[in-house]
């Protein structure tokens, strides 16, 4: 029996109501381990070339990780797989919560669903059970009255429930997949791929169990790394000085080494809301949609500190952990005073207050969390939709968009009240919000009058909430990614917090300190190389991102050789993600993209640069950091593509011959209208 893996996927036509289980090779789990590893290589042979995202010959897959259910830390996430209707090429979305163990546990190491069924339905796998039911009844209600509602039908709370909401069932191209009463895989617009098909929920009880070949180092690993975490829990003071370090560090001429610790620490009392401060004191945060900064536009001294930290978690009623997470960054929250009281509500993470906060300069917490809640129980990617809302504001305040377009709305920076009215009318399609229900580009397409330059997205996708002015990293990242404006594979700031240089000798010896103005040289090729292909592993894994920054060396690779029986090596595994980056990559080349068509706006790039706060001045050269990241990686500088000879050398030779018997045809996929 295989050890760490189930050996084998289930295929299902909705179209037909067929299912087949097929068996796969120890080799391809030796080759994409799992998550988007194994659903890249699934996707690539079935999905055939030209396939309608929205289609029936698209495939959507959800993919538990390798190390899934093997009781590593860390190790609960699952993705979902397919092509992108947002952005034309490869889509994924990463999620957390209990789903992803009983997924493993259901027998599969992934579900991957094609065709469209004639009425709404839900697929069932109960124990061994393979069923597809009737939801007519669900569709209309929400991910969380749907979680509620299945749990009930089926007579237990047992069951794993990922859903979509009304935004995927009205396709919004910015629609996620909902479990957990508001978690979402929510990028690549994923979830009008489900509403396409009128599956309105997977739902998975699993009972079989997950083979380890040694459990008992997986369990003498975990400790050890527990063991190297408890000085996290000292560092409780200096986590209460955030707002005031975030001052200091913003006028220093240097940065320190990052410490993954400290981090630990953070996430630990505020989870992400604990940043948002800093990081619009920093200049980490975008502000104003992009155009602004936070020193001068949302000051921590009387914006920023209201939206962040202790403000956030003073709503908090009870912590809470993914599976097999030690850290537990969620929280449970309800909100009591001001006009949008909510009995049960997560707690917003960083990239959700940032976005509706320090975007569009809305320092009204109360009404952060209404709308989070309003995008959780949606199905609506909160970081898209507060980047969508942001390009609204500014369109309308430079006149490109009048009261009678928006629908008699006033939408101006700051209106909390007018902003939760116009997501309401995204999540709904209504008037202005059908405009905006499929992001910035779509909108912008559509406005016209040259409002694009206020269209903050890259090869489709809305830019997320980490500004690459203050780490150029991200620039680097957002337009490389298969999955464009990423924000969760590689920065300077994680391949510091994950101590790649302690896993990979051919990477050199960070300082302790660095002058802020190195940061911004065309060297970090090779650094931000290392640390794509580790997180590509980490992800076909099934590792939680802060899993990797918190404590440093994680040990990833010694846990699946202790889940498998491998006896690979670092470099070993690396090439592994090298791999499944490069198969991902394919994928979107193969479907007609250009990867070098794909640009990251003027504004962002600091054209023109900003003229206040501490990255004033900033204007990156991003041609030059991506054509030495290209090159670190193996791949062709002036294609943004793996040379047939990198795709031979990763044992993609027959990719390689798809690739580039496309490449004459390759344009720029713009998003579907």
């Amino acid at each position: 029996m295989s050890s760490g893996y189930m050996g084998k996927i289930l295929h299902v036509d909705l179209t037909t109501g067929a299912t087949e289980t097929e068996q796969l090779p120890d080799s391809v789990y030796e080759q994409y381990l799992g998550g988007y590893g194994l659903g890249a290589r699934v996707l690539f042979d079935r999905i055939p070339v030209g396939a309608d995202p929205l289609g029936p010959d698209n495939v959507l897959g959800f993919v538990p990780g390798l190390l899934t259910g093997t009781g590593a830390l860390f190790g609960g996430r699952w993705m979902v797989v397919g092509k992108s209707p947002l952005t034309g090429g490869w889509g994924d979305a990463n999620c957390g919560g209990d789903m992803g163990p009983d997924l493993k546990k259901s027998g599969f190491d992934g579900i991957f669903i094609r065709g469209i069924s004639s009425h709404p339905v839900y697929l069932l796998l109960d124990r061994g059970k393979i069923e597809l039911r009737d939801a007519s009844h669900l569709w209309g209600r929400d991910a969380v009255e749907t979680e509620a509602a299945l749990k009930e039908d089926l007579g237990s709370p047992n069951y794993r429930v990922a859903a979509i909401g009304p935004a995927g069932e009205k396709l919004s191209l910015i629609s996620g997949i909902v479990n957990d009463r508001g978690r979402l895989a929510a990028r690549s617009g994923l979830g009008a791929v489900m509403g396409s098909k009128r599956l309105k929920a997977l739902v998975v009880r699993g009972q079989q169990q997950v083979q380890t070949l040694d459990s008992k180092e997986l369990k003498n690993l975990n400790n050890a790394f527990l063991k190297r975490m408890e000085p996290a829990e000292k560092m409780h003071r200096l986590v209460g000085w955030l707002n005031t370090l975030a001052r200091v560090l913003r006028r220093l001429p240097v940065a320190p080494r990052q410490d993954g610790l400290q981090f630990n620490a953070i996430l630990k009392r505020y989870g992400t809301s604990g940043i948002t401060a800093m990081a619009a004191e920093t200049g980490d945060a975008p502000v104003k949609n992009w155009g602004g900064s936070g020193y001068g536009d949302f000051p921590i001294a009387s914006k920023s500190w209201k939206i962040s930290d202790e403000e956030v978690v003073r709503y908090q009623r009870k912590r809470y952990q993914c599976s097999l997470c030690p850290l537990g960054c969620g929280g449970e929250a309800s909100v009591t005073d001001g006009p949008y009281p909510l009995e049960f509500t997560h707690k917003p993470e960083y990239e959700t207050l940032t976005a509706f906060g320090t975007m569009t300069l809305c320092d009204d917490l109360p009404a952060l969390f209404k709308i989070n809640e309003m995008c959780n129980r949606a199905g609506l990617d909160s970081i898209s939709a507060g980047a969508t809302v942001a390009f609204a504001i500014e369109c309308f305040t430079n006149g490109l968009l009048t009261t009678e377009e928006t629908g008699g709305l006033n939408l101006q920076w700051g209106n909390a009240a007018v902003m939760i009215e116009l997501v309401d009318r995204m999540i709904k399609r209504d008037g202005i919000g059908d405009l905006l229900a499929d992001g910035v580009q779509v909108a912008a397409r559509k406005i016209g009058k040259g409002s694009e330059r206020y269209a903050m997205a890259v090869g489709g996708q809305e830019v997320p909430m980490h500004d690459p002015r203050f780490d150029p990293g991200f620039a680097v990242v957002y337009q490389a990614e298969p999955t464009p404006g990423r924000h969760t594979i590689a920065s300077l700031t994680y391949g510091e917090l994950m101590s790649l240089q302690e896993k990979f000798t051919h990477l050199r010896k960070l300082p302790a300190l660095t002058w802020k103005s190195n940061k911004y040289k065309p060297d970090k090729g090779a650094f931000l190389a290392a640390n794509t292909a580790y997180t590509n592993a980490a992800n076909g894994a099934g590792l939680c991102l802060f899993g990797l920054i918190i404590g440093g060396n994680v040990p990833i690779f010694e846990w699946i050789n202790a889940a498998t029986g491998w006896k690979k090596t670092n470099d070993e595994y690396l090439a592994i993600g090298h791999r499944i980056l490069a198969l991902r990559q394919a994928f979107s080349v193969r479907e007609g993209i250009n990867p070098r068509s794909v640009r990251l706006p003027d504004r962002i790039l600091g054209q023109p640069p900003l003229q206040k706060g501490p990255l004033a001045g900033v204007t990156l050269d991003n041609e030059a950091l991506l054509r030495d990241y290209y090159q670190h990686l193996g791949w062709d500088p002036a294609t943004g593509c793996p040379t047939r000879a990198r795709f031979t050398e990763l044992g993609l030779a027959d990719v390689a011959a798809v690739v580039y018997a496309k490449r004459g045809q390759a344009s720029e996929a713009p998003a579907r209208p």
